[in-house]
């Protein structure tokens, strides 16, 4: 199913609704960062992540210019996930960098609402917004051993480089160019 973030639209089967990101949503997307950051157990509280510019920089003065990001709420209006997407200049570049014009996306949901469909249809918002805003590319970090490599990979996310135990993966959407890319 493709879903409108713009329109507060329904997941099927679930009580679950997308809505697009806005500055109110500054927190809870510190608090998504902490969780995809801690994906594997308690490695840094939300004050020691905030307190590190290399990984503050993804939530640092939510939104600005080209950001875009969609935020996924239960029946009762509880924000339960979200993901977004934000460029990096090559001299501060996240995780995923490619290039300073590949918008870098992250994604989370919170416990006890995951293996339900609500970051299959984040991303598959994330990848019709950023369609329609005519970016060619997105890319993103995923650790080794992460679970979610398997949706990165089924919606066309490829491995194009390596740093540590990470590997940085790419979409390139309908109508980007294929030559290779220079980093």
């Amino acid at each position: 199913m493709h879903t409108d973030p713009t329109s507060g639209t329904a997941l099927p089967g679930a009580s679950v609704r997308l809505r697009p990101a806005t500055g109110r949503d500054a927190d809870f997307l510190a608090d998504v960062l902490l969780e995809a950051f801690n994906w594997n157990g308690g490695r840094f509280t939300s004050a020691e992540m905030l307190r590190m510019p290399h990984i503050a920089h993804y939530v640092t003065g939510w939104p600005r210019a080209g950001d875009f990001g969609v935020v996924a709420e239960d029946d009762a209006g509880r924000p339960i996930g979200a993901g977004w997407a934000r460029t990096f200049p090559a001299d501060d570049p996240g995780y995923g960098h490619v290039a300073p014009d590949v918008p870098e996306l992250t994604l989370g949901v919170l416990p006890g609402h995951r293996g339900r469909g609500v970051g299959s249809a984040l991303l598959d918002a994330l990848v019709e917004l950023a369609a329609r805003s005519s970016v060619g590319l997105l890319s993103l970090s995923v650790e080794d051993g992460n679970p979610a490599v398997r949706l990165y990979a089924a919606r066309g996310f490829t491995v194009v480089g390596r740093e540590g135990e990470s590997d940085t993966m790419l979409l390139r959407l309908a109508g980007a160019p294929s030559g290779r890319l220079e980093a």
